[in-house]
C-alpha cells in the first residue's frame, strides 16, 4: 500500500486534492470556511521565496556568462533581442486573450467587493515614473523583507554588472558559487513547498467553492481555456511564422522537440526536459555553442508562455477583484511583467512567485492566487511546454541567423 501511495506523483495528488476540494465546498460549505488558513500557509510560504531565489538566478544568469557574453557579444545581442520580441509579443497576446474572454468576470474574490475601490484607487495611483522611481531600493534587505520585486531585481542586476568587472580569482568565484548555491537552494526549497501544494489548492479550492458555489468553477475552467487559446494563437500566429522566415523546417523541428516537450508536459518543469532538448537540437543541426548559450539563458530571459500566462492571470485577477485598470496601468504593468519574468528559472509553477509580486506591486488582492491555485497545474504543463519550444526555436533562428545552422540528412536527424 505505501509502495503505491509513494508511485502517485505530485500532479495526480493536486488533481485529487482538487477533487476533494470542491466535494468539501459543495457538500459542506460552512466547514470548508475553516480551509482558508491552509491556503494561506502555502501562500505565505511561496511569497518567501521571492527575493532569495530571483537574486541568485539573476547574478548566476548574468556574471556566470559575463566572460562568454564578451567572447560572442554578436550571439549575446541577437539572443537578447530576439527573447525581448518575443516574451513582448506573448504579453500582449495574452493581456488581448483576457480581455477578450473576460475570465475573471463573475468571480468574487473575499474581500475585495468592499475594497474594490480601495484596490482601484491604489492601481490608479501607479504611474511610469512612479514605478521608474519604486525600483530604486533605498536598503536590499528591507527590498528583500518586503518582497518588492522590481527593487531586488534592480539591485541584482547592478550586483551581477559589478561582479563581471571583478578580476578572476577566489573572491569572484566565491560569490559566484555563492550565488550559484542559493539559485540551486531555492529550486529545491520550492520542490519542498510544492509538495505542500496539494493541501493548499485543496483547501483554496474547498474555501472558494464553499464561499461562491460550484457556478465559480466555470469561469476558472474559461481562465484555462483563455490560456490554452492565447497560447495555441501565440503558437501559430508567430512561433511559426518565425520559424518560417527563419527557413526552420517544420517536420524536422516537430520531431527534435516532441520528446522534450512531452517530459515538460508531464512534468511542468522545463529543467527536466533540458538535457534531451540540448541533444536534440545539437541532432537537428544547431551548433554546440550556441545551443549550450541560447537555450540556458532562454530559461531565465525567453520564458514565452510563462509571460504570456502572467499577462491573463493578472488581468483575471483585476476583473476578479472589480478593479478597472487604466491603459497606462494595464501598460505599466506588463513593462513590470517583462522585467521581473526574467528572474525566475523555468521551474514549476515559479510564475506564482513573479505573479504574486505584480498582484502586490499594482494593489491587486493575493486572494486571486488561492484562486488560480486550483487550477494551476493544467495551466503549468501548457505554458512550460510553450517555453521549452520557444527556447528550442530561439537557438535554432540564433543558428540560422549566425550562418552556422547545418542541418543533416534525412538518415541522421532525430528519430521520431
Amino acid at each position: 500500500m505505501w509502495n503505491f501511495v509513494r508511485r502517485i506523483t505530485l500532479v495526480q495528488w493536486i488533481f485529487l486534492a482538487l477533487i476533494l476540494g470542491i466535494a468539501a465546498g459543495t457538500y459542506f460549505p460552512e466547514a470548508s470556511q475553516h480551509l482558508k488558513i491552509f491556503s494561506t500557509i502555502f501562500l505565505r510560504m511561496i511569497k518567501s521565496i521571492v527575493a532569495p531565489m530571483i537574486f541568485g538566478t539573476l547574478v548566476v544568469g548574468i556574471a556566470g556568462h559575463g566572460d562568454d557574453v564578451r567572447r560572442i557579444g554578436r550571439l549575446a545581442w541577437r539572443s537578447f533581442v530576439y527573447f525581448e520580441i518575443a516574451t513582448t509579443i506573448a504579453l500582449f497576446v495574452g493581456l488581448a486573450a483576457a480581455h477578450i474572454m473576460k475570465p475573471g468576470i463573475g468571480i468574487t474574490l473575499t474581500g475585495s467587493v468592499g475594497q474594490a475601490q480601495e484596490f482601484a484607487s491604489k492601481s490608479s495611483q501607479v504611474t511610469l515614473s512612479g514605478v521608474l522611481e519604486h525600483m530604486i531600493p533605498e536598503s536590499f534587505f528591507e527590498a528583500a523583507a518586503n518582497n518588492e520585486v522590481l527593487q531586488v531585481v534592480f539591485f541584482a542586476v547592478i550586483f551581477a554588472v559589478a561582479l563581471t568587472h571583478v578580476k578572476p580569482g577566489q573572491a569572484k568565484d566565491t560569490i559566484l558559487h555563492f550565488c550559484e548555491g542559493l539559485s540551486q537552494t531555492m529550486f529545491k526549497f520550492t520542490g519542498i513547498v510544492m509538495n505542500y501544494a496539494p493541501i493548499g489548492i485543496g483547501a483554496a479550492i474547498g474555501y472558494v467553492v464553499g464561499e461562491s458555489g460550484l457556478g465559480v468553477l466555470w469561469n476558472l475552467g474559461k481562465l484555462v481555456l483563455t490560456l490554452y487559446g492565447a497560447l495555441i494563437v501565440f503558437v501559430l500566429g508567430v512561433l511559426v511564422p518565425i520559424a518560417l522566415i527563419a527557413r526552420i523546417p517544420l517536420g524536422r523541428f516537430i520531431r527534435a522537440v516532441k520528446e522534450p516537450a512531452v517530459i515538460a508536459f508531464t512534468t511542468a518543469s522545463s529543467e527536466a526536459a533540458l538535457p534531451l532538448a540540448m541533444q536534440n537540437m545539437e541532432k537537428f543541426g544547431v551548433p554546440q555553442r550556441i545551443v549550450s548559450f541560447v537555450l540556458p539563458t532562454g530559461y531565465s530571459f525567453n520564458l514565452d508562455g510563462s509571460t504570456l500566462y502572467l499577462a491573463v492571470a493578472s488581468i483575471f485577477v483585476a476583473q476578479a477583484a472589480g478593479v478597472e485598470l487604466s491603459f497606462a496601468t494595464q501598460m505599466t504593468m506588463m513593462l513590470s511583467l517583462m522585467i521581473t519574468s526574467k528572474g525566475v528559472a523555468a521551474v514549476a509553477r515559479a510564475s506564482l512567485v513573479i505573479l504574486s509580486g505584480t498582484l502586490v506591486q499594482f494593489g491587486l488582492p493575493l486572494e486571486g492566487i488561492a484562486i488560480i491555485l486550483g487550477v494551476d497545474a493544467f495551466m503549468d504543463m501548457a505554458r512550460t511546454t510553450v517555453n521549452l519550444i520557444g527556447n528550442c526555436l530561439a537557438s535554432a533562428v540564433m543558428a540560422r541567423w549566425e550562418g552556422e545552422l547545418e542541418i543533416p540528412t534525412e538518415e541522421a536527424t532525430v528519430p521520431a
